[in-house]
């Protein structure tokens, strides 16, 4: 099967680049597995949809502010993608400037030290890099990180965003992405779920950049996830 089955025109003004005021108001597409038949609906019907005894999975994973504004020693910026934190001062992530970055340089962030240890080449894709902090990753994240917002989003990261950018049952620091499909919960809609029967569950799945990573195949069966 070929990638290009799937192309399809998506335009601009479709796209949304705020989130709506109220998280379930958002609109659902409704598929009948048995029939194909499609019908739109609105979110917050979800529960129209389960059935008492069904058991409703949940992705608990927290974002991190994983995107940093870094600096050579000549000055030219560096923008940074955490990937993941392996270690309490270790982590692994893309880097984007206007040059190659190379092992061994020393980026400055305010009174942080970032160390480009290592830099893995994969074919076909960008470099991952291994970067060692002088603090802690996640507190220098938290002091000075960004929003990850996904790059279809055309605006800077805003206050706001780090609670939109949220699911409200986020408990585990770790994703650089947010498991898109839960941020239409809010605590009401949970609530009447659980008022239906229906059990939920949780697990823990921290969602990499890779998720924003487009398909480079031909064919399908040549994409690795």
């Amino acid at each position: 099967m070929k990638v290009s089955e799937f192309d399809f025109e998506l335009p601009e003004p479709l796209i949304a680049q705020t989130p709506l005021e109220q998280r379930s108001a958002s609109r659902l597409l409704c598929v009948d597995r048995h029939s194909g038949a499609l019908s739109e609906r609105v979110f917050v019907e979800l529960v129209d949809l389960l059935r008492p005894g069904d058991c409703l999975v949940l992705n608990d994973t927290q974002v991190i502010k994983a995107r940093l504004f870094a600096f050579k020693p000549t000055g030219g910026r560096v923008e940074i993608l955490v990937e993941r934190v392996i270690h309490t001062t270790i982590a692994t992530a893309w880097l984007r400037a206007s040059k190659p970055v190379a092992p061994g340089v020393k980026l400055r962030l305010d009174d942080y030290l970032i160390e480009v240890i290592d830099r893995q080449r994969t074919p076909g894709q960008p470099s991952l890099f291994t970067l060692s902090f002088s603090s802690p990753v996640l507190e220098v994240l938290q002091s000075r990180g960004h929003v990850p917002l996904p790059p279809y989003i055309h605006r800077h990261d805003s206050s706001n965003d780090e609670e939109r950018y949220q699911t409200v049952f986020a408990k585990n620091p770790g994703a650089v992405a947010a498991p898109t499909a839960g941020l239409h919960f809010d605590s009401s809609s949970l609530q009447t779920i659980r008022d239906a029967g229906v059990h939920i569950a949780y697990v823990t799945l921290h969602v990499g950049a890779g998720t924003f990573q487009p398909v480079r195949a031909i064919d399908v069966e040549g994409h690795e996830l």
